[in-house]
């Protein structure tokens, strides 16, 4: 059948099909990750994004509403740089069906043109073999069908089916991929959209699978999102009482009943808690019962939410809505001239990044994440607004928060710089550097020049078998990885490979920093110190500190 036209509510519940399909594969897409590291995220951070764009969406039937609110929701929600690109997409939409109450096949191919323009722009050196590839060649099939037949259906079966045939292909565009034997994740969480997008328009959308608990579901098909608005979003760390653990199951199952958007991350002896419900005073009597909260923030989204569309008004978009707020000021009604929001993996870190505020001309928050737990654009944005700071420097300190932290930066109400350092030795190396008189622009370049200076790699084991980098790698082998992820040693004696990664360092350093991780003991760590200065007795020291990093067993510097 024909379909010349399409209203809001239509795009709405194609755009639900997608995300629940999305759902359906998200842990085949987590499972792409091209390194056999414990920290595929890319299905789950595409889902968790497209949870909160959904959030934003309140009853409209113009095709111009429900578009512009999808734009805010992933804006504020992109998780990872394959979320901030998906984000980017949905902008593109926005943009493209500006002004339309309904649109039909031209107007689609058009918005979708509009989409990988502006996902192309959304990274400063794009490569090719990747989602960006996907989306433009999916646009440009749309383009070629929309001017020879006007049918929605046909469009979007066209671009689906050029998605999938450029999804097939990144692997020969990308050695990287050809070398793991895997296509490119982001580019099949676009494909997964976009067949959940069809099968809607064709009466065949899917219904959600089961969802793991490691991430939100998105809202189900036909539930009418907002209609009573967003409510409060509650997001709080929790450490058990001493002698205690914490039941994780538990805690879920009543914040299940209690809210929505439910994520609680962690383990046993402590855990993060994100949950969105109209009755936050529930989350929290729920949360002081089991032990003790720390760092707990309440948010308020239909606010935020109105505060955005405020702003939209007075001044039109660029690549990030700029949310128009006062800076918070600090107990005694001062200002301090600088602000740090550092992103670390780990509660072990949060301390060394937090004494530089001890000047008192320095204010720092600190945003949970890192591998596999990428926080948000909006939450960083948050951690910007609750800084009593004039100006900001964000600290990612990770590679796939970089462009999550520069849509924070360009939402933000004060000059924001964000230097892009690739883990927290590189931040804390990073803060070293820091002189407040010159501000973030002054400071920039100087952080990252210093955070570059230190030599680091991560140590993790191999979750499945793979090629990386010429080698073979076998599941449950000690891999040693640069900052940039790429393979330094690997092998079945974890401390040797460790040895033979730091023999990749350039020679003349004196002090070598072990983070050790949730995963190993300060005994372990100790014995690796003792090996590491057997190795090299000329060292000054080699310093053992607890990072309480997940998934990488040490953190390791050398300067």
């Amino acid at each position: 059948m024909v379909r010349l036209a399409c209203d809001g509510a239509g795009l709405l519940g194609a755009v639900r099909a997608a995300v629940a399909n999305l759902e359906r594969h998200a842990e085949e897409i987590n499972a792409l990750n091209v390194f056999p590291v414990p920290d595929g995220d890319t299905g789950s951070n595409m889902l968790a994004t497209c949870t909160e764009m959904l959030r934003y969406v309140r009853d409209d039937s113009s095709v111009e509403g429900v578009a512009d609110r999808l734009r805010e929701g992933a804006l504020f929600g992109a998780r990872g740089n394959s979320g901030v690109i998906l984000s980017q997409v949905v902008r593109g939409l926005a943009e493209g069906f500006a002004g339309r109450r309904r649109f039909n096949g031209l107007d689609l191919a058009h918005a979708l043109a509009s989409a990988s323009t502006a996902a192309y722009g959304a990274v400063p050196r794009p490569v090719e073999g990747t989602m960006l590839t996907v989306i433009r060649e999916a646009a440009a099939a749309a383009v070629a069908t929309a001017e020879r037949e006007n049918d929605i259906a046909a469009v979007l079966a066209s671009a689906t089916d050029a998605a999938e045939k450029a999804l097939a292909k990144t692997p020969s565009l990308l050695p990287v991929l050809r070398d793991a034997g895997v296509v490119d994740s982001g580019g099949a969480g676009l494909v997964r959209l976009f067949e959940g997008a069809l099968g809607f328009l064709r009466g065949e959308a899917p219904a959600p699978a089961a969802r793991p608990s490691s991430y939100p579901s998105p809202v189900p098909a036909g539930v009418a999102v907002g209609e009573a608005g967003h409510g409060y979003e509650t997001v709080y760390l929790i450490r058990p009482f001493p002698g205690q653990l914490l039941d994780l199951d538990r805690i879920t199952q009543y914040l299940v009943r209690t809210g929505e958007s439910v994520n609680v991350a962690g383990d046993a002896k402590a855990a993060k808690i994100h949950v969105h419900n109209g009755r936050p005073d529930l989350v929290m009597r729920q949360a002081l019962r089991l032990g003790r909260i720390v760092n707990a923030t309440i948010l308020d989204l239909d606010h935020q939410v109105d505060e955005v569309r405020e702003a939209r008004s007075v001044a039109g978009l660029g690549t990030a809505t700029a949310v128009e707020i006062e800076a918070p000021a600090d107990a005694d009604g001062a200002r301090v001239p600088l602000g740090i929001i550092a992103v670390v993996p780990g509660d072990g870190f949060t301390p060394y990044f937090e004494e530089v505020a001890l000047s008192g001309e320095v204010a720092v928050e600190i945003v949970r994440g890192g591998q596999a737990e990428n926080p948000s654009a909006g939450e960083i944005l948050e951690a910007i607004r609750r800084s009593p700071a004039e100006e900001i420097l964000i600290l990612p300190n990770n590679p796939n928060v970089k462009l999550a932290a520069g849509q924070a930066a360009e939402m933000s109400d004060r000059p924001t710089r964000v230097v892009p350092t690739r883990n927290a030795a590189e931040g804390l190396a990073a803060v070293l550097a820091l002189q407040v008189a010159d501000g973030a622009s002054g400071n920039a370049e100087r952080m990252l020049r210093a955070s570059r200076e230190v030599q680091t790699l991560l140590v993790t084991a191999a979750v499945r078998d793979a090629r990386v980098g010429g080698h073979q790698v076998r599941e449950g082998q000690t891999m040693a990885l640069d900052p940039d992820d790429g393979l330094l040693a690997v092998g079945d004696d974890r401390d040797a490979a460790i040895l033979e990664g730091l023999c990749s360092f350039t020679p003349g350093f004196g002090l070598v920093t072990l983070w050790y991780g949730e995963d190993a003991s300060l005994a372990e760590a100790e014995g690796l110190a003792q090996r590491i200065h057997a190795r090299w007795p000329a060292l000054d020291d080699v310093e053992v500190r607890t990072g309480l990093q997940p998934h990488y067993r040490y953190l390791i510097s050398a300067e």
